[in-house]
């Protein structure tokens, strides 16, 4: 836990070599700084210290209203600063795709790459809502015009997670298609349930959370001048397949790695996502890359 200026309390999770290379993780939606637990052999072996805070209101970190994408930079600057790191890099999956182009945003003198994973193209854009699923659509419209709602179907989330954990995960797993399926089935359902319950401990700070997503970013995908590695597997059934390319298209420096796997397809390429952020500006790109926008 690590106090802010401003009095708030961020919680974070460090994984891996912590006398490694930094990476700061940006967690998913309905998610907290424990989506990448199931790293951490993966970061070990391949000299990573990966480091995951919770954004405002999400698991025990102090919720912060009306915040933008781009605020959370300042979160992690400070969180950074108490841990003496410099340069690091970052990463983000599904929805944290875009709070880790935040950082390469703010920060381009200290973020040296950033790997945008599964993520998403800014809301506010004609028609972007409909490419989210439905569940993430119907919590977004009830956390718009009726909180109070979505704070009670949020809680009981958290308690269905809490109170069954195998039920939750298998219940999680047949909404998925396949291939994610089977990767919930992998680690454990239990082990899912108990990242879900962290990420739902306080309902507000979620229905904040999808509040946040239909505001502006604070910046451009245009804006981004570090190399983005945007990842994407063919099997995701969650998000719009076009935001892929969107996001390449509009990031000046970007390269698109076409991967097998579904929307976490993270957790069978952990291993060439850090070694593509650990790559000096100036390099190729690692070896699972299937396409290349520049």
């Amino acid at each position: 836990m690590l106090g802010l200026r401003d009095g708030r309390t961020l919680s974070y999770a460090e994984y891996g070599d912590r006398q490694g290379f930094p990476i700061v993780n940006a967690h998913g939606g309905l998610a907290c700084r424990l989506d990448v637990e199931a790293a951490a052999e993966v970061a070990q072996e391949c000299g990573v210290r990966l480091i995951s805070p919770d954004r405002p209101g999400i698991g025990r970190s102090d919720p912060k209203a009306g915040r933008t994408v781009r605020d959370w930079a300042g979160d992690v600057v400070e969180l950074i600063n108490a841990l003496d790191i410099d340069r690091f890099a970052a990463m983000g999956w599904s929805l944290g795709g875009q709070y880790a182009a935040a950082l390469g945003c703010v920060l381009p003198a200290r973020v040296t790459r950033v790997a945008i994973i599964a993520g998403m193209v800014p809301l506010t854009e004609s028609d972007a809502v409909e490419g989210l699923p439905a569940f993430d659509r119907m919590y977004l419209k009830l956390s718009q015009r009726a909180p109070w709602l979505a704070r009670q179907c949020l809680y009981a989330m958290g308690f269905a997670a809490t109170c069954a954990p195998p039920l939750y995960g298998r219940l999680a797993a047949h909404s998925l298609g396949p291939a994610d399926a089977a990767v919930l089935r992998a680690q454990g359902y239990g082990t899912f349930a108990r990242m879900s319950r962290e990420a739902l401990r306080q309902p507000e700070g979620v229905v904040e959370e999808y509040r946040v997503m239909v505001r502006p970013w604070g910046f451009e995908p245009e804006d981004l001048q570090v190399p983005v590695d945007v990842w994407a597997g063919t099997e995701d059934q969650l998000l719009d397949a076009k935001w892929t390319r969107q996001l390449a298209e509009r990031i000046p420096n970007a390269t698109v790695h076409l991967v097998p796997g579904g929307h976490f397809l993270a957790h069978h390429h952990y291993a060439e996502i850090f070694a593509g952020l650990k790559l000096p500006a100036s390099s190729e790109p690692v070896e699972a890359s299937k396409d290349t926008l520049h």
